[in-house]
């Protein structure tokens, strides 16, 4: 039976099809707006041995022709940067909500088997002390994450109205290659590269719990193949780091002073912390493989080697801010 991906040229989308394709013989169809964090190098090395459909997920006729003859739906597919849903969550409600009602309607139409929700542990928002467990409550802070709280409401309510077998996985920040080059860990790492100022957010105390991407493609891999319908599994790499912290083990990697740092004014309503009980997830028999150290330096370096894939997407946002 085929496996629809969508957003499946994104960041977390394309590791997980790598993963997958490394490790089955199943057919991967990839749905994708290829909108600015979707990019179709992402997949050069494997374009052919995977269908791609360029479509939005909240075209209904797009999704229809996707999802025919496939047994198993992972939504990858989502607006997911913070600071662009403060300047714009129209697009956020549309992608996040709208999508993945459509993706819904159109699996329940077809009898798909497995639907599984990507989502983030970012939908419980903040805590000072101790980590969100499956049944703690959501508290979303950012139109975000608000968005994806929405867009798990809804899988959850098709699932108990329904019967319809939603799964959802919420994971902490994950890190690795393919990541856009605007979200943190790029943005600290390229600016590092080019000997420019790295913007750090407030006094850079922030925590967030960090895991490595292709550990969490193999705990959405166990999910998919053990996870009980209408169950959420928080997914975290157990690696809690302050923002400044982080940005200070990427420059000693790379060979660089702290003088490139650049606090700036914090953004509405950043949220502190963020940590998550992954216990659930463990008991199917996974666990993360790859320490933070370990990670950090793979990612480092895939950046390092990979020169010709973020200069192009750099070159896009400069263009477009021109």
């Amino acid at each position: 039976m085929k496996i629809l991906v969508t957003g499946g040229a994104g960041f977390i989308g394309s590791n997980f099809v790598h993963y997958i394709l490394s490790k089955y013989s199943n057919k991967i169809l990839i749905l994708d707006n290829l909108t600015y964090a979707g990019n179709l190098d992402n997949l050069s090395d494997i374009i052919h041995n995977i269908i791609f459909i360029k479509g939005d997920i909240c075209d209904r006729k797009a999704v229809a022709e996707a999802m025919a003859g496939c047994g198993t739906v992972i939504n990858f597919a989502a607006e997911t940067h913070v600071d662009r849903s403060i300047t714009d969550a129209g697009v956020f409600v549309k992608t996040d909500v709208l999508g993945t009602y459509t993706l819904l309607e159109e699996a329940k139409k077809r009898g798909v088997k497995k639907f599984i929700q990507i989502s983030t542990d970012e939908v419980y928002g903040s805590t000072e002390k101790g980590s969100f467990t499956e049944e703690s409550p959501l508290a979303p802070n950012s139109p975000y994450s608000a968005s994806k709280a929405s867009s798990d409401m809804l899988c959850r309510s098709y699932c108990i109205t329904y019967g319809f077998p939603v799964i959802i996985t919420r994971s902490s920040n994950n890190f690795g290659p393919f990541q856009h080059p605007e979200k943190f860990m790029p943005t600290v790492i390229l600016n590092a590269m080019q000997d420019k100022k790295i913007p750090v957010y407030g006094d850079g105390k922030n925590v967030r719990d960090w895991i490595y991407v292709a550990d969490n493609c193999e705990a959405i891999d166990a999910v998919m193949q053990k996870g009980v319908p209408g169950e959420i599994y928080n997914i975290g790499g157990g690696n809690e780091k302050k923002n400044i912290d982080t940005c200070r083990m990427i420059l000693k990697e790379l060979g660089r002073g702290e003088e490139l740092i650049n606090f700036v004014k914090d953004r509405p309503g950043h949220d502190r912390r963020y940590s998550i009980d992954s216990e659930k997830v463990r008991k199917l028999g996974w666990a993360p493989r790859t320490s933070f150290r370990e990670g950090l330096a793979k990612t480092v370096k895939w950046y390092a080697d990979n020169k010709r894939w973020w200069s192009k997407i750099l070159t896009k946002i400069q263009g477009a801010r021109c």
